[in-house]
């Protein structure tokens, strides 16, 4: 196990309203993610996995329950706007679907998290240039999204998600929508930069080959955890 936690859920439950019935979509989540970890998040469709992964980011609040994040000891006590600086700062996000903005250059992408918070606008840039590089694309600084390959728009996600220096990065099925030569070379780049950065990395992932190459998978069934187990070596 590395390090000490950085991420812990309490008690989490999730419910909707769907008319007058109430769904529960997770009762009662209880686990911790340690610094420097990859953790895989599997479980059938609609079991709640995304929803969690929200919560997780700060994009959704729980019905119940808390997060503590590194000596936050929830922060779910923070209003919506000190809640979006949080997230903005101390989480990155990956999706299944990249999400850039097409209109603007992949560097410019990038560098959008960092902007908002009104920074240094050439730190900025170097720092952009500097992650697409990481990310094998530095011959792609001025390319709009439809002009690079999904594998190419996945790394910009990535390196946008990195920006912030986030405490943690959360991926929601990030290969899901990539050809397996793209994947496999995602989730290489996924792995190098927990080596490199020691970046703590949670995934919600179909994918079992992915996930079992994370340190530990966490399976949830009928919005519980059903288990947790380290890798096997």
């Amino acid at each position: 196990m590395k390090s000490k936690p950085i991420l812990i859920a309490k008690n989490i439950f999730k419910n909707y309203f769907m008319g007058k019935s109430i769904v529960e979509v997770l009762r009662g989540i209880n686990f911790e993610i340690y610094s420097g970890e990859i953790v895989a998040i599997m479980g059938p469709s609609g079991v709640g996995k995304s929803t969690l992964l929200h919560i997780l980011g700060a994009l959704d609040r729980p019905t119940q329950g808390k997060i503590e994040i590194s000596k936050i000891e929830d922060i779910f006590l923070f209003n919506d706007n000190e809640l979006a600086r949080f997230r903005n700062q101390a989480i990155g996000f990956v999706f299944q679907f990249h999400n850039l903005l097409p209109e603007f250059s992949a560097l410019e992408n990038v560098m959008m998290p960092a902007m908002i918070s009104n920074g240094d606008s050439k730190a900025i840039r170097a720092r952009a240039m500097k992650l697409l590089g990481e990310v094998d694309l530095a011959n792609r600084y001025f390319h709009r999204p439809g002009e690079l390959s999904g594998g190419e728009q996945q790394r910009v996600a990535v390196a946008r998600a990195l920006i912030n220096s986030p405490q943690i990065v959360l991926a929601d099925e990030p290969s899901g929508n990539l050809d397996r030569a793209s994947s496999l070379s995602l989730h290489r780049l996924i792995w190098d930069l927990n080596n490199k950065k020691n970046q703590t990395i949670i995934i919600v992932t179909h994918n079992m080959e992915l996930a079992q190459k994370a340190d530990r998978i966490i399976e949830l069934f009928d919005g519980k955890l059903k288990n947790s187990k380290l890798r096997e070596n």
